[in-house]
């Protein structure tokens, strides 16, 4: 198993919104998901985020408060023992035929060409990416993992329930067998098999 985890961040890591994340005090993560990168870390997995962020094209925030969340994230985990190696983001627009915006690949491609060391002669990225886990909420994310070659897994937190029923109701050949999770902690600890809590009865 590869040492590289890709994360979604809107409804993965923080609280989503469909009128966008604008501010950093709109940036609110979702609870269990700090604690959670932090263990992910510690385990000695390279965490990293792939994230369209259309609200710059469309003028409802500037790259500078984009950057600011991504430190504020970075400042919280901090203490924790966690960290995100790096921040992958589209600030491209729907419309802008660009290659890194999800569905499309382009940014998951870019993490394999960064950080995974096996370029040897007829290996190609998405063979690089076959047991790198991408965790994403929306159809989107995982259409772009598929594309990529990784494995990928649904939470039900942000869009992740809207998801899961429209996978159910037409019935999307592609994610028969689609790993599904709470949220990001389950997911960690089902990856880690960490033992699950229990209260002590005396």
């Amino acid at each position: 198993m590869s040492r590289l985890i890709i994360l979604d961040r809107d409804g993965v890591i923080n609280q989503d919104s469909d009128h966008y994340i604008k501010t950093i005090d709109e940036f609110i993560p979702i609870p269990g998901s700090l604690e959670a990168i932090a263990q992910l870390c510690q385990a000695g997995y390279t965490v990293v985020v792939a994230t369209n962020q259309s609200g710059i094209a469309r003028n409802y925030f500037s790259l500078e408060t984009l950057q600011a969340m991504h430190q504020k994230l970075q400042d919280l985990l901090e203490p924790l023992g966690g960290r995100i190696a790096h921040f992958y983001y589209c600030p491209h627009g729907p419309d802008e035929q660009c290659d890194c915006r999800k569905p499309k690949p382009g940014m998951i491609l870019q993490i394999a060409h960064d950080f995974l060391n096996m370029k040897q002669q007829g290996i190609n990225e998405q063979q690089q990416l076959s047991d790198v886990y991408l965790v994403g909420d929306s159809i989107r994310d995982l259409e772009a993992g598929i594309a990529a070659g990784t494995r990928i897994a649904l939470v039900k937190t942000g869009k992740g329930m809207r998801s899961l029923e429209k996978i159910t109701r037409d019935k999307l050949s592609d994610y028969a067998e689609l790993p599904l999770y709470s949220d990001l902690a389950d997911f960690t600890q089902q990856l880690l098999s960490l033992p699950t809590k229990t209260t002590r009865k005396d």
